[in-house]
């Protein structure tokens, strides 16, 4: 596992700066939430740092290799749930889930175990063979974020993972963020849940695009990191 590191990062969308440059450093086995109100910049952050949008400056590493577009980083392991989850309706909850791992060449009798033990891990044991479009809401955000841990993620940058989330399923889901982190992933997560956030190990708050750190992450904290 190696570090997710942005260097004097920003983005902007024509005349408009919507993310300020920024240095952010993520090591192994962290989790970290980005805060702030709606527009505030959290999603382009983490698009940025999945290789999905080309920064305005500065640039994002992955241990020392440049992620410079999304199916690069993806093949490194960066794993994004997305908000609004990015399933597909036509498909069952299971096919959701294993399909991506059988396109990336995992092998059949794995991707299906995987895939089986991210549902239970979510909750969704017995509603693998339920249609996305019979789902609720909170329903397809788990089965995304089923999705992510079945990939087995380097790096998890997780957008409002719990925000259709009842009190159970948010602790579920949080739990399930936490032990990726302590299987030595980075983990990242936007959200304007500050339960959710106070879970984490260290808060960036964004307003307007420009980060503050609320609680600093101590990387020296945790030498297991190295």
């Amino acid at each position: 596992m190696s570090e997710l590191r942005a260097s004097g990062l920003s983005v902007s969308y024509g005349d408009l700066l919507a993310l300020h440059p920024l240095d952010l450093a993520v090591g192994p086995g962290r989790m970290v939430s980005v805060t702030g109100p709606s527009g505030a910049g959290k999603s382009t952050l983490l698009w940025a740092l999945a290789a999905a949008l080309r920064p305005t400056t500065g640039e994002v590493h992955l241990g020392p290799t440049a992620l410079t577009s999304r199916e690069q980083a993806a093949g490194l392991g960066v794993v994004v749930v997305p908000q609004g989850n990015g399933l597909a309706s036509s498909l069952t909850a299971t096919e959701n889930v294993v399909v991506p791992l059988l396109a990336q060449r995992v092998d059949p009798a794995e991707a299906h175990r995987r895939t089986a033990d991210a549902l239970a891990l979510v909750g969704l044991e017995e509603s693998g063979n339920h249609l996305i479009e019979e789902l609720s809401g909170g329903q397809q955000q788990r089965v995304a974020l089923a999705r992510a841990l079945a990939a087995r993620a380097t790096v998890l940058l997780a957008d409002e993972p719990t925000s259709d989330l009842d009190a159970t399923n948010r602790e579920r889901a949080m739990a399930t963020l936490r032990a990726e982190a302590d299987r030595g992933a980075v983990v990242v997560v936007a959200t304007h849940d500050a339960e959710a956030a106070a879970e984490t190990d260290a808060e960036l708050h964004l307003d307007e695009g420009v980060a503050t750190w609320r609680r600093p992450l101590d990387q020296a904290a945790h030498p297991g990191d190295q």
